[in-house]
């Protein structure tokens, strides 16, 4: 279930064009909405890319860390 609040902000008209542009999106809320999401999901995905970079590292155990 997604949760919705309303927001009163100012916008960049021309970002706002462009986004819809780009998005394919027709509302203002629809825009903002899907910007949000892939922001978000791009995040997630670069937080991801790194834990997987971190996971396959060949590191030294810990105990031979200060030795």
């Amino acid at each position: 279930m997604t949760t919705m609040a309303e927001h009163l902000v100012d916008v960049d008209e021309r970002a706002l064009s462009a986004a819809r542009a780009q998005l394919g999106t027709e509302t203002i809320q629809d825009t903002v909405n899907e910007a949000l999401r892939r922001a978000g999901s791009e995040h997630a995905r670069r937080v991801n890319r790194r834990l997987d970079l971190l996971a396959c590292a060949d590191l030294i155990r810990r105990e031979q860390a200060w030795r």
